[in-house]
């Protein structure tokens, strides 16, 4: 196998992989060693990008990867002398003696050390950017675009988390499952955000990153699957992301570009994902709570069961976003309804709208929403100066390219 080939194929594993082996790791020598867990999975990479450039790729290379991170972090605790006079009891001899059967709310590693970050001690934001460094690999960059805030001042706040659980002396203080519950809007926050950034990908080289929609999709059905996070909430998100994970594979065309909503081909929008959807969608109606996940998955249900775009009953997504912004006042929100208002009344509408939205200049959603309406209504110097302005505050090349296409279609 070529370099480069070994290197797609570590990049892909440590995307799916890395979450999981420090998870066990972390479930088998603590939180508070979470910084010698990481180097572990970092050695383990890069030993596998070493072995697997000169050779072919062992049968089962997730089992091999783990095994590599357990030997590595054994040698990173023995030459800590804080834990070397502990780890006979951590660790015994049978490395590959798996832990004693736990008996709190949670039953997966994962799922136990996204707990155990979003501590009640540690701000919410900081909670969410430690989930997403450490458990799904995310950058402090990434992160950052986020949260709408600098890569330094998230890398402190990761610094400072990891801080106090080196200073931890519990491995999983989740007794119950009210603990559980208490911690569940963090974890499922991490997750919105680790599909959307899948999804609505900041990454250059990536218009969509699929790899982190599947790892979101597959967290989300670890929360449903165990007794304790499986609230009407959590079933909402799982909803959301079924009904978005079934336009994937029609959002980019055979060229990587993006294609929007309207130009969407929908007899190739996943049948199976949207019928998940509606089925967690029903699930999640027990009870009174009406959380965001509930909210953004009816939104993404309209369009799911609408033949076109001119067949979406648009009102009912107004009405939707109306309640969503009642929650949360978020520029995506304000956008969203101010699109559906000019889909549902007329492109005047919809500019009266977007005209009440107040955020920093150089938000590229923004112009090209107006860009939308100006070019429905002829007004095409308008509409080529609002994509002109999007494309140049664009985040990525493939979004700038969607905003140029659509200025040489104005006419």
């Amino acid at each position: 196998m070529s370099r480069g080939a070994a290197h797609s194929r570590v990049d892909s594993l440590f995307r799916r992989e890395s979450g999981r082996i420090l998870a066990h790791l972390v479930a088998r020598f603590g939180p508070h060693r979470i910084d010698l867990a990481e180097d572990a999975v970092q050695d383990a990479m890069c030993a596998a990008l070493q072995t697997w450039s000169f050779g072919s790729l062992p049968a089962e290379p997730g089992a091999w990867l783990m095994r590599a991170a357990k030997n590595r972090m054994i040698d990173l605790a023995r030459r800590d002398a804080r834990t070397a006079r502990i780890l006979p009891k951590v660790l015994p001899e049978d490395q590959a003696q798996e832990p004693p059967t736990d008996t709190g709310p949670l039953h997966d590693d994962q799922l136990k050390l996204m707990f155990s970050c979003c501590h009640p001690t540690l701000a919410p934001e900081t909670q969410i950017a430690l989930i997403l460094k450490a458990l799904c690999g995310f950058s402090h960059a990434e992160i950052a675009a986020a949260f709408f805030t600098s890569a330094d001042a998230v890398e402190k706040r990761i610094v400072r988390a990891k801080g106090y659980l080196r200073k931890s002396r519990t491995v999983f203080d989740l007794d119950n499952a009210r603990q559980v519950r208490s911690r569940l809007p963090r974890v499922q926050q991490a997750i919105y955000q680790l599909f959307s950034e899948g999804y609505h990908s900041t990454d250059a080289t990536a218009p969509v990153r699929l790899q982190l929609c599947r790892e979101a999709l597959r967290l989300a059905e670890l929360l449903v699957a165990d007794p304790s996070a499986r609230t009407p909430s959590t079933q909402a998100l799982l909803a959301l992301i079924h009904f978005s994970s079934a336009r994937l594979d029609a959002r980019i065309d055979a060229h990587s570009n993006f294609v929007l909503l309207a130009d969407q081909r929908r007899s190739e929008w996943n049948a199976e994902h949207i019928a998940l959807g509606f089925q967690f969608l029903r699930q999640s109606a027990q009870g009174d709570e009406v959380t965001r996940f509930h909210l953004e998955a009816a939104i993404a249900a309209e369009h799911c069961r609408a033949e076109s775009i001119e067949a979406t009953d648009w009102e009912a997504i107004v009405g939707l976003y109306e309640l969503l912004a009642a929650q949360a006042v978020l520029p995506a929100i304000e956008i969203n309804r101010a699109i559906a208002v000019g889909q549902a009344r007329g492109p005047r509408a919809g500019l009266d709208a977007l005209a009440k939205i107040e955020m920093p200049v150089g938000y590229p959603f923004l112009d090209a929403a107006k860009a939308t309406f100006h070019a429905a209504l002829g007004e095409h110097v308008m509409a080529a100066e609002a994509l002109a302005a999007a494309s140049a505050s664009a985040r990525t090349p493939a979004e700038a390219a969607v905003y140029r296409r659509q200025a040489r279609g104005i006419k």
